[in-house]
C-alpha cells in the first residue's frame, strides 16, 4: 500500500521525465535549424573568399579594397567594383519600403478596424492571395505593366529610360512584393490591441478616427515594426522580379529614378551561368556583402523598434 505522498512523488518524477523529453525534442529542430543558417553562410563564405586569395586564382586574384570601395562592376580581367551596387540597393529597397509601408498600415487599419467583419475578411483573403504569389509572376507583371507605365511617366517629365527598364520600376516592383507582408503582420498588430483602451478613449471624447490614428496605431507600433523588418528584409533578400526590371547598371552610384540600376541580388543572379571560374565566385563575394547588409539592416531597425517600443 502506496501513502498519498509517495504517489505524489510519483508524478512529479512523471512530470520532471516529461517536461526533460519536450524540452529534448523541441531543441534538436531548433539546433537544426540554427544549423542550416550556419551551414549557408559558412558554404558562401567559404566560395566568396576565394577570388581574393592569391593560392586561387594567383595573379588573377581580386584586390579585395578595391572590390569593397569600387564604383564599376567589372573591368576585364579582374577588377570587380561593389560599392556602388551597395548604395543602389539601399536606395532602392528605401524607396520601396516609403511608397510601401503607409499604403500597408492604412489598408491593414481600414481591414481590421473600419469594415464589417465578411467585408474584412474577403480583403484579407485578397492580401493573403497577394502574398502567396511567386515572385517570377511579380517579375513578368513589372516587365509587361510597370515599365510601361514608367516608360510614360518619363516621357511626362521629358526624361529618357530604357525601355521603361529602370530604378523607379524596381521600385514599384519591390513595393508591390512586400505590401502584403507588412498589411498582414499589421493587421494582427491592430487586431490584438486591447479594446479597453480604444473603448477608453471614445468614453473621453475622442472621435473614432482620432482613436484608431492615436491609440490603436500607437499601441500596435511594436508588431506593425515587425511587419516592415520583413518586408524589408524580403526587399534585400529579392533577386528574379527584381533582376528583370532593374536592368544591368555597370557604373554608379546613380540617384536617377529613371536610370538603369544593379542590386546585390540581381548581381548575383545574372552571373550565375557558369559553374566554375572567377566570375562565378565572385558572385558568392557579393553574397557575402548581402549577407552582412541584410544582418546591419535587421540589428539597426531592431534597435530602432526598441527604442519605439519605449514611447507611448
Amino acid at each position: 500500500m502506496k501513502f498519498p505522498i509517495f504517489k505524489i512523488w510519483d508524478v512529479k518524477k512523471k512530470n520532471r521525465f516529461f517536461d526533460k523529453l519536450t524540452y529534448t525534442g523541441l531543441l534538436i529542430p531548433t539546433i537544426l535549424s540554427a544549423s542550416f543558417v550556419v551551414l549557408i553562410i559558412l558554404f558562401i563564405t567559404e566560395r566568396g573568399v576565394a577570388p581574393f586569395l592569391p593560392s586561387q586564382y594567383g595573379d588573377l586574384s581580386v584586390n579585395f579594397l578595391r572590390f569593397m570601395t569600387g564604383t564599376t562592376w567589372y573591368i576585364s580581367p579582374n577588377i570587380y567594383g561593389i560599392f556602388f551596387i551597395v548604395i543602389n540597393t539601399l536606395y532602392v529597397v528605401f524607396l520601396s519600403a516609403l511608397l510601401a509601408v503607409p499604403v500597408s498600415v492604412f489598408t491593414a487599419l481600414f481591414i481590421a478596424k473600419m469594415t464589417p467583419k465578411p467585408i474584412s475578411g474577403f480583403f484579407q483573403t485578397v492580401v493573403e492571395l497577394l502574398a502567396a504569389i511567386p515572385s517570377i509572376v511579380f517579375g513578368v507583371f513589372g516587365l509587361g505593366v510597370i515599365t510601361d507605365v514608367v516608360k510614360k511617366i518619363a516621357t511626362v517629365f521629358g526624361m529618357q529610360t530604357a525601355g521603361g527598364i529602370s530604378a523607379l520600376s524596381t521600385v514599384l516592383v519591390l513595393a508591390i512584393m512586400i505590401m502584403p507582408t507588412v498589411t498582414l503582420l499589421s493587421i494582427t498588430a491592430i487586431k490584438a490591441v486591447n479594446r479597453d483602451m480604444e473603448n477608453n478613449s471614445l468614453a473621453l471624447g475622442a472621435t473614432k478616427i482620432q482613436t484608431l490614428f492615436k491609440v490603436t496605431l500607437v499601441s500596435a507600433k511594436s508588431g506593425i515594426f515587425a511587419g516592415i523588418i520583413l518586408g524589408i528584409g524580403r526587399a534585400l533578400g529579392e533577386a528574379t522580379a527584381v533582376s528583370m526590371v532593374a536592368g544591368n547598371a555597370g557604373t554608379g552610384p546613380d540617384f536617377n529614378i529613371f536610370n538603369t540600376t544593379r542590386t546585390l541580388t540581381s548581381t548575383m543572379l545574372l552571373g550565375l551561368k557558369e559553374t566554375t571560374g572567377l566570375d562565378y565566385d565572385i558572385r558568392f563575394s557579393v553574397g557575402v556583402v548581402l549577407i552582412i547588409v541584410i544582418i546591419v539592416t535587421n540589428l539597426l531597425l531592431n534597435a530602432a523598434k526598441k527604442r519605439i517600443g519605449k514611447f507611448s
